[in-house]
């Protein structure tokens, strides 16, 4: 009997959506488009194991994290893995681990969903027969679409150092069913610039993401948002091919602050941002009108604020974080992250 190999270890980043995704179709398909860039620092690197017969006609599996059995997390994974059952026959009726760790805190508004189910789904394609086969860029894309199935912005996490997702205009290979690596012109600037992460608050959010998108049906302003993203998407390909740092942050700042617009006109209505994060956009802006330096913010869905400049005024940035924004974080923690290329395999 031919054994299968009952092992793989990927380590696979967090992404940052310059233009956001917000309300979503029924599988996991985005109701806009969105391009993110990839993150080196801010990853999950998960490992799975296969180890016995399960005594079950179906899977079972334990999950770890950071060593310690993680029973919540099950539910979330559960419902993935049924999402993608019909590919998974070399795993049914066995019984499997999955242990998984985080290089930066939990819930602290990095996308660990992102970097945790796009990890998943890379060890389980590599295990997987159909997996063993695949040209890289098939595996990469079939990859990009089952980790879409546990959560949207994961799909992003399989390239860099930007990630597509969604039908874009213009963009043949463009897809609602898997993200692609963004293959436009870039200026040089771009593939180096830093995201410093500013931990405003850790925990879980008020309102999941997932709640968050469930309220754009039947949005006031919906349609009008997804119109939005659409131009933003076109302008951002501009930008980014010019290097135009003045117009790339003004558009990555409208599009955060219209998410949460989204967040705050949605009924029921919600707020993710803190009395902190306000502060420190008004920080941002301040040092910017003062110091005519590219420093610039986005944020995920919560409160954390992500603060994007390019490599050439990483010690200013640095310093304006330690001197005027480290009071308004949680225990002063901030992460220093910047764009990288994408998963690594590890076994």
């Amino acid at each position: 009997m031919h054994m299968i190999e009952n092992a793989s270890s990927w380590r696979s980043p967090s992404n940052i959506a310059l233009v956001k995704y917000w309300g979503k179709y029924d599988p996991q398909l985005p109701a806009n488009p969105s391009l993110s860039f990839t993150l080196s620092e801010s990853f999950t690197e998960t490992k799975l194991e296969i180890l016995e017969e399960s005594g079950r006609g179906d899977f079972d599996f334990e999950v770890f994290l950071d060593y310690r059995k993680a029973e919540d997390f099950k539910p979330k994974i559960q419902k993935f893995l049924g999402r993608i059952a019909s590919e998974l026959d070399f795993i049914k009726g066995r019984k499997f681990s999955i242990h998984t760790y985080n290089s930066f805190p939990h819930s602290s508004g990095i996308a660990s969903s992102a970097s945790g189910m796009s990890a998943l789904a890379l060890c389980l394609l590599s295990l997987s027969p159909q997996g063993k086969v695949m040209s890289p860029s098939a595996f990469f894309q079939k990859a990009s679409e089952w980790s879409r199935l546990g959560s949207g912005s994961a799909s992003r996490s399989v390239y860099g150092p930007l990630g597509l997702w969604g039908k874009t205009e213009g963009i043949a290979e463009s897809s609602d069913e898997y993200a692609i690596p963004y293959q436009g012109k870039v200026d040089p600037i771009f593939n180096e610039f830093c995201d410093t992460i500013l931990l405003v608050e850790k925990g879980q959010k008020a309102v999941s993401s997932t709640a968050g998108h469930g309220l754009m049906k039947g949005h006031p302003f919906a349609q009008q948002r997804f119109a939005q993203a659409h131009h933003n998407l076109a302008n951002l390909q501009k930008i980014l091919a010019k290097g135009d740092l003045e117009a790339f942050g003004n558009l990555v700042e409208h599009e955060a602050l219209t998410l949460h617009a989204m967040m705050m006109s949605s009924q029921p209505y919600f707020i993710l941002m803190k009395p902190n994060t306000l502060k420190i956009i008004e920080l941002i802006w301040e040092f910017r009108r003062e110091s005519q330096k590219p420093l610039y913010f986005t944020l995920d869905a919560g409160a954390n604020v992500h603060l994007l400049y390019p490599k050439h005024i990483e010690q200013e940035a640095l310093n304006f974080v330690n001197k005027e924004i480290k009071l308004y974080l949680n225990n002063g923690e901030y992460i220093c992250d910047r764009v990288g290329n994408g998963p690594t395999k590890l076994m």
